[in-house]
């Protein structure tokens, strides 16, 4: 092989990687995780790059793909649903795809349009439930609509939130309502079920499968963390590689799951909790022969902001009367602190970049903190008079972050 051609190879490696480093295509960014590399961007309320306004009302979080914004937006009357696609740069509207809907009973913190889309780069996934069932579309970067698969009626005292996950050609869909659980694969080509499988149900989860790598396997798993069990499955089959099913002390509710496993030292970390201040986390050994509970914790741990993971630490934010930032030992559990950090409650998941988290409140006050054994706060403000329930995106060292009634993007220039 030549000199040159090597050189070729070796960009076009680079390219990629800081490609796909520089987007966040789905909920909670490269993989689920909720971390990139890089440094914080700086977040002064009264400086943004660039603030827009978002029509309708919409908790699903901004996905940011090859230079492009996209999120979900519903009419405040119900009868409108939307695709935004917009200019990362600048926040100006590139276009919007509307589709016809009608007004469904949600929670009180859960919209019309709480889902978030994903984007493999050739195309845009979106869930989106008209008021009385749920269908997966999908569309190409121009915003034409390439085909759309009806994923059933949807039955929840919430609401859907659920979003999408694209892997090796498949969109992966977690549909969990207050009667049925299944896991759905689609065909990225043409909208079919490649494959769906039925899961023990108890009560709606809202959590999103991810993508476990370990080191000593070749073959990727597919994770799903629900009320009921933690299991592997074949991407490309639906076959199940192992399964780690919740066991509910006598007496005690099953609860809901929302944020999906984390895998860290080893193990596989998940929370759930309920609406009545119930929580519960375990953490779960998949290389055991039968995958076996190594730890479980239930005082302030969360319910709906999802885990995040450095070396062999797990970071979290409470959020029970008041949100508090937490970090524990992965292997044990043990709690290194627990430092309380605002008197409102998160329902946004926190980010991390580099070494720094970021977390907001439902009324838009923030703080961000070192991802270090010991607590060490770094900043705290407020986005003045705008609520926050959606997750923030990161993508080419700028923040993003969807608040009430507008999209927010910090950084430099």
């Amino acid at each position: 092989m030549t000199r040159r051609v090597l050189l070729s190879l070796f960009t076009l490696t680079l390219t990629i990687t800081l490609s796909s480093a520089a987007d966040w295509s789905r909920f909670r960014g490269p993989n689920g995780s909720g971390a990139v590399e890089g440094e914080m961007p700086k977040l002064d309320p009264k400086a943004p790059l660039w603030k827009v306004e978002i029509p309708g009302r919409g908790a699903g979080s901004p996905i940011i793909v090859g230079g492009k914004v996209y999120l979900q937006t519903a009419s405040k009357d119900g009868k409108t649903r939307s695709l935004l696609c917009l200019n990362a740069t600048d926040g100006k509207k590139a276009w919007s795809k509307d589709l016809v809907g009608t007004e469904g009973h949600t929670h009180a913190k859960n919209t019309l349009a709480s889902s978030t889309p994903a984007c493999d780069g050739k195309q845009v996934y979106a869930v989106w439930w008209d008021g009385s069932g749920v269908s997966l579309y999908s569309y190409d970067l121009s915003g034409k609509e390439l085909w759309r698969t009806s994923l059933g009626g949807y039955d929840s005292q919430h609401g859907p939130g659920f979003s999408p996950v694209v892997h090796e050609g498949l969109v992966f869909v977690n549909v969990d309502d207050d009667k049925r659980a299944e896991l759905v694969a689609i065909d990225i080509k043409t909208g079919d079920k490649k494959w769906v499988k039925e899961r023990k149900h108890v009560r709606a989860c809202y959590s999103s499968p991810f993508i476990l790598k370990r080191d000593d396997k070749a073959a990727p798993e597919l994770i799903l963390g629900t009320t009921t069990a933690i299991t592997s499955y074949e991407p490309a089959t639906g076959k199940v590689n192992w399964n780690y099913d919740l066991v509910w002390p006598k007496g005690k509710m099953p609860l809901r799951v929302i944020a999906h496993p984390v895998y860290v030292g080893g193990l596989l970390v998940m929370t759930s909790g309920d609406g009545g201040g119930s929580r519960y986390m375990v953490a779960v050994d998949p290389e055991a022969k039968s995958p076996a509970k190594i730890w479980e914790l239930d005082k302030e741990v969360p319910y709906v902001p999802c885990l995040l993971a450095k070396g062999d630490l797990i970071f979290w934010i409470g959020d029970k009367k008041g949100s508090f930032a937490c970090c524990a030992d992965s292997k044990t559990g043990k709690v290194l602190y627990n430092e309380r950090l605002t008197a409102i409650e998160p329902s946004a998941s926190p980010v991390m970049v580099g070494d720094q988290i970021l977390t907001i409140a439902e009324n838009g006050e923030f703080v961000v903190f070192k991802a270090t054994p010991k607590f060490d706060e770094v900043a705290r403000g407020k986005l003045a008079g705008e609520k926050v329930f959606a997750s923030p995106a990161v993508a080419d060292g700028k923040l993003f972050i969807r608040g009430e009634s507008h999209l927010y993007c910090f950084g430099k220039k």
